[in-house]
């Protein structure tokens, strides 16, 4: 902020010009009173007392002659809050780089005065010391024999006239003594001089706010009559007559009134029947609202595509589009996504969470992408949801498993908020959370099955069964080389956890299982006592674990250990590893390319992978949410649509579309990966690392 010195320029003009006036012969009394008396601006006479002149301007020996010129150039001065004596040049040692690095950031703070002030209890130890010190009489030593008028006497007589004279005419604030009315005796105070009151004993009060609303007053109307014993009796006698008419038509007509019941009921289901006709048509006019409020999204589902992915060596881009979110489901994660397979535009959302100290309610929810602003059906659960799964064939059906270890079945086209089936502890529900589900081709009995794997260590297959849950243990999970410590070389209980399974996709019987301790079982149906294969794959809990839906000896895995491993299980060591420098919450195949996949990690970012054209690093990483604590927890591809949906732990589902380089399909075709041609098996392009690493 630039300061000028006016005020001093004109100071010293004054001073000056003032000591050029001044003769050098010295003048009479008169004559200096009245230039000073012109100066000031005053006409004084000579009998004029001595404080009514005015002040004369003494001009030091050292000051300096300036000229008009000097007088009148104007100095600039710049204020600023930087302290000059602070360092400039400290340095601290950084672990992240390994270097010492200047601090840029220095404290300009300058501390020239500093007080610590104390109160002291008049009645304590300490203040009767320091009394005893400086001399002050103790209140406690007095004894009081005087009488009332004479304790108003005696401090006026002893401190004499003056003092009593200031007493009076000072007060209690600016005199230096005060009277004591209780104990007549003279008490020293100290002044205020500087007017100070302490902070920490003033309190904020805050303001009086009114609220009022204006409404308009409701309609009003003035009757008066006057009743009699005459208008009383009347209108009992019309009342008993009524009465009687109608027990005579019940009387006379019983089978009308039926009639007349019928036809109320009809009625009553012709008005529901339109109801529901309103609601559907309401539920298309809210879609076009939303179609046109959103239109430049529609557009960009439709129609763009990234024209930057031709300049890019073989690299691609995320395409935000529509995000999804329930009011009632705030404060809830992610934990579920499966999209439905006969409605390409509908998906399933499972609300819950992953954190034991925080469980509570869950949500089931099914999104269009017609409609992002609402959803198309929602079921709250007390219990939060871990996993789902919707039927391939039966698109109404829906499998759901929860944090309290029950599995239940809901039913789309019941319009009830309650599943139709539901475990419950005496038909063999889980002990433990139930984190994956899996629909199953309908058994010899055309019976619809799913099997769900829990933390217990149970593998359960589920039959519905007329209205029913009937549970079938397919394998218990154990730990494989754990040390026996029970008496007598009996080996204890060693259960391992199931996190999450698969099923082959062309064999039936064969499916993997991931566990809680990082490793990958093989197995089968057939076989309820021991495993095919294990895999030490990870060093953590295996979150997710899917078989390729194009070849039948691949599958992937992933962990919280920050990696992402691709299998041949026939071999049991992983054929690629991927560390993505974050825990990996889900990874998810392409459903038209088998070199393609996505993982989503903690750290908000999506990763998509081609391995027929980068084995070693992701053609596209991108981060999709706008909060850095916000972690992605799963991820799955649309079926038709060249879209993503991810979902994150504050209860969002974000859609996102592929640019043109993630979705190219491989030239061999979508589903001949495996070709048999005279007695040898061949393998296209996009799966020939498999071939040379296997």
């Amino acid at each position: 902020m630039p300061v000028t010195h006016k005020t001093l320029v004109k100071s010293k003009q004054g001073s000056n010009a003032q000591s050029q006036q001044k003769p050098l012969a010295a003048k009479t009394a008169k004559v200096v009173s009245k230039k000073k008396d012109e100066d000031d601006g005053t006409e004084i006479g000579e009998g004029g007392d001595e404080w009514m002149h005015g002040k004369t301007l003494i001009k030091p020996p050292d000051q300096l002659d300036l000229t008009e010129a000097e007088l009148k150039e104007e100095f600039t001065r710049i204020l600023t809050a930087n302290n000059p004596h602070a360092p400039q040049n400290i340095v601290r040692y950084s672990f992240k780089e390994r270097s010492y690095k200047p601090i840029s950031s220095v404290d300009q703070l300058a501390v020239h005065f500093f007080l610590e002030g104390n109160l002291l209890h008049r009645d304590s130890d300490e203040a009767r010391r320091q009394k005893a010190k400086q001399g002050l009489p103790d209140e406690k030593a007095t004894v009081v024999t005087e009488t009332e008028d004479e304790k108003l006497e005696t401090p006026l007589q002893a401190a004499g006239g003056e003092e009593a004279g200031d007493v009076e005419e000072g007060g209690g604030e600016d005199g230096a003594h005060s009277v004591d009315s209780k104990t007549g005796k003279k008490e020293q105070k100290l002044t205020n001089q500087f007017n100070f009151s302490e902070r920490a004993s003033q309190t904020l009060n805050n303001p009086l706010r009114e609220r009022g609303c204006q409404t308009e007053p409701p309609p009003r109307a003035s009757f008066s009559a006057t009743a009699n014993q005459w208008e009383i009796y009347d209108v009992y006698l019309e009342e008993m007559q009524k009465q009687e008419k109608n027990k005579e038509k019940a009387k006379a007509v019983p089978k009308k009134e039926d009639d007349k019941g019928k036809k109320k009921l009809t009625l009553v289901e012709t008005q529901s029947d339109d109801l529901t006709k309103v609601a559907k048509v309401a539920k298309i006019i809210e879609r076009m609202v939303n179609q046109n409020t959103f239109d430049d999204i529609a557009q960009d589902f439709r129609y763009f595509e990234d024209a930057s992915d031709e300049f890019r060596e073989q690299e691609g881009t995320l395409l935000p589009l529509w995000k999804f979110q329930y009011d009632q489901a705030k404060r809830l994660s992610v934990t579920a996504l499966c999209w439905n397979q006969s409605y390409k535009d509908l998906f399933a959302v499972g609300l819950g969470s992953y954190d034991f100290t925080k469980q509570g309610r869950g949500m089931l929810v099914f999104y269009s992408l017609k409609n992002s602003t609402y959803p198309e059906y929602n079921y709250p659960t007390t219990s939060g949801i871990l996993c789902l799964d919707i039927h391939p064939d039966r698109p109404y059906l829906v499998a759901v498993g929860f944090y309290d270890g029950c599995v239940a079945v809901y039913n789309l086209k019941e319009e009830r908020p309650e599943p139709v089936y539901k475990s419950s502890s005496k038909s063999g529900k889980h002990t433990d959370p139930v984190w994956q589900v899996r629909w199953q081709k309908d058994d010899m009995d055309n019976h619809q099955n799913f099997f769900s794997v829990s933390s217990d260590g149970r593998v359960v297959s589920w039959t519905l069964v007329k209205s029913e849950l009937v549970f079938t243990d397919i394998i218990k999970l154990s730990l494989v080389g754990a040390v026996s410590e029970g008496p007598e070389g009996v080996p204890p209980p060693t259960m391992a956890c199931g996190t999450s399974f698969d099923f082959h996709k062309q064999i039936n019987y064969l499916f993997l299982v991931g566990t809680e301790e990082g490793k990958i079982h093989k197995c089968s149906k057939a076989y309820s006592s021991q495993f095919l294969e294990t895999y030490d794959a990870h060093n953590m809990a295996v979150d997710a674990v899917k078989w390729n839906q194009f070849h039948p000896k691949v599958f992937i895995s992933c962990s919280s250990d920050w990696t992402v491993k691709i299998w041949d299980h026939t071999i049991r060591t992983p054929v690629f590893i991927f560390d993505l420098n974050a825990a990996v919450g889900d990874v998810a195949w392409s459903p038209y390319s088998s070199t393609v996949f996505a993982a989503v990690t903690a750290d908000g970012k999506v990763h998509v992978f081609d391995l027929g054209i980068n084995k070693y690093e992701a053609i596209c990483q991108q981060p999709v949410v706008a909060k850095k604590k916000t972690k992605l927890t799963h991820i799955e591809f649309n079926p038709v649509y060249p879209i993503i949906i991810v979902g994150d732990d504050r209860g969002y589902v974000t859609s996102l579309k592929l640019s043109p380089n993630l979705r190219s399909k491989p030239k061999w075709g979508r589903k001949k990966l495996d070709i048999q041609f005279s007695g040898i098996h061949y393998y296209p392009p996009s799966f020939l690392f498999l071939r040379k690493t296997g």
